[in-house]
């Protein structure tokens, strides 16, 4: 959360983060990162994802912090998902509004940050278990392939 004050007020205003996740999709495999041991859901595998940056566009962010986590250049598909929910899981007292991005990956270019203790490509079918996927990861995952059998659908997270 952001602690800001309005003009109009003296009370605090605590509001939520913006976040991009990422769905890096090649064929039907995708890209999951495990996350380093110092980070909430340590050691768990997660979409690629992270916070935006000052004077950064949801665009920009999605792939810096694709390239960031898993070493790979990538090029946008479209935006898949917005992720909402109030009730999702914090970190350290912040919440993020996800906006999850599909992404293809181009190349390798590089090796992935000090965040990331690893980085996988999984079948679609043939991912690790629940308790191993971090957040609501696994969640966004399974609207991503509710999605492949019916495209026409818009991927709605609730």
């Amino acid at each position: 959360m952001i602690t800001c004050y309005f003009e109009d007020s003296k009370k605090p205003a605590y509001l939520r983060h913006a976040v991009v996740d990422m769905l890096v999709i090649d064929k039907n495999k995708i890209l999951l990162v495990k996350r380093g041991s110092k980070y909430l859901e340590a050691n768990k595998w997660a979409l690629p994802g992270g916070y935006l940056d000052r004077d950064e566009t949801l665009k920009q962010a999605a792939l810096r912090e694709a390239k960031e986590e898993t070493g790979y250049q990538t090029k946008i598909i479209n935006l898949f998902t917005i992720n909402d929910n109030p009730k999702r899981p914090r970190e350290l007292n912040r919440q993020g509004v996800a906006f999850v991005y599909l992404l293809k990956p181009l190349k390798k270019v590089g090796h992935f940050d000090h965040e990331v203790k690893d980085i996988r490509w999984f079948d679609l079918n043939k991912l690790p278990s629940p308790i191993q996927i971090a957040f609501d990861h696994l969640k966004i995952i399974k609207l991503y392939k509710q999605h492949l059998k019916n495209p026409f659908k818009l991927p709605i997270l609730r």
